[in-house]
């Protein structure tokens, strides 16, 4: 096994078994709800916006083990960043989970942590588990109020 493919497995354990920021923060002013209804997975991702920077972030919810994790990282990435760096971070986390599996992966070292994600790209199907919280975050950035289906 490769070290990637293990550190993968380790950090979506880890993040699946003790998610971080599994809350509804206090003070929250946005928040936004996904569906996967292929698998049932289910999040409600809770910002508390202050000046165009994303003070705090939590989720609630109940999904597989790349759902939660990705939750988790996405919220601990995000929080103390400005909108638009948030933004750009969604493009580079999108870009890195819908390339065509065997390509190399775009990462320009700013993913961090959720480099790790990189080989959902490989599960097509997974890709919907990886990227649930993440638009259901920009709903709650955009304030629409409407909830996100991958379908």
């Amino acid at each position: 096994m490769s070290d990637l493919r293990e550190l993968y497995q380790s950090v979506i354990l880890d993040h699946n078994k003790r998610p971080r920021n599994f809350r509804e923060p206090e003070g929250c002013n946005r928040r936004a709800q996904g569906l996967n209804p292929l698998c049932g997975d289910k999040v409600t991702v809770y910002l508390v916006l202050d000046g165009g920077r994303v003070a705090d972030a939590g989720f609630t919810g109940a999904g597989c083990a790349i759902s939660t994790a990705s939750a988790s990282l996405m919220t601990e990435a995000v929080k103390g960043k400005p909108v638009a760096e948030i933004e750009k971070l969604f493009d580079r986390f999108h870009a890195l989970v819908t390339a065509e599996p065997g390509a190399p992966a775009p990462d320009d070292g700013e993913l961090g942590k959720l480099a790790v994600f990189g080989g959902v790209r490989e599960f097509p199907m997974r890709v919907k588990c990886a990227t649930l919280s993440w638009h259901a975050m920009r709903q709650a950035l955009h304030e629409d109020g409407s909830a996100v289906s991958t379908e």
